[in-house]
């Protein structure tokens, strides 16, 4: 009998959005205007993208379900951000479900945004990895065997700990 062969040879950074990707408000991002990319963001994106990265955005939107603001003001950031990036991300995948409002298989700490992302980009978890803010963002990432990196402090799901986006560059890079 043979070996299952992996046919999923993909690399990828799995990002969170806010507080790894933009400035961490304290509540909710919805406007171009308080959407404030970090330092070191783009030209980390780039030099990542440049190693053959697939870079994909997981993030919960649940000021949709809440209605404090629409799909369409959330899709303004993530435009806003592609042309900062000149389009490099791959994809962005979010849940705009609230546990008040609505139970969803995608919200993190599920792991459903990351199955899709994997199976539509062919990527192998072995050799990706998740950067988050908090634990909820790498939980679903560690279930899957994806390396996962905290930005800040007080992880307890963390393989890393980084003070920046630089710093996990540099890191992934190394």
């Amino acid at each position: 009998m043979q070996p299952k062969v992996n046919s999923y040879k993909n690399k990828a950074i799995f990002l969170d959005r806010d507080g790894v990707i933009n400035r961490e408000r304290g509540e909710y991002t919805f406007k171009v205007s308080d959407f404030e990319i970090l330092p070191g963001v783009i030209d980390g994106l780039k030099k990542l993208k440049l190693e053959g990265y697939k870079l994909l955005i997981i993030t919960n939107q649940a000021g949709i379900s809440r209605g404090l603001y629409s799909r369409a003001d959330m899709q303004a950031c993530h435009d806003y951000l592609h042309q900062q990036t000149d389009n490099i991300i791959d994809a962005v995948y979010f849940c705009p479900w609230h546990p008040t409002v609505s139970k969803s298989l995608s919200r993190k700490p599920a792991a459903l945004m990351f199955e899709r992302a994997i199976n539509k980009f062919m990527i192998d978890p072995d050799v990706s990895f998740m950067i988050g803010d908090k634990d909820r963002d790498l939980l679903p990432a560690k279930r899957l065997k994806i390396k996962t990196v905290g930005t800040g402090d007080k992880f307890e799901y963390a393989d890393l700990i980084v003070d920046s986006f630089h710093e996990f560059v540099k890191h992934v890079l190394s």
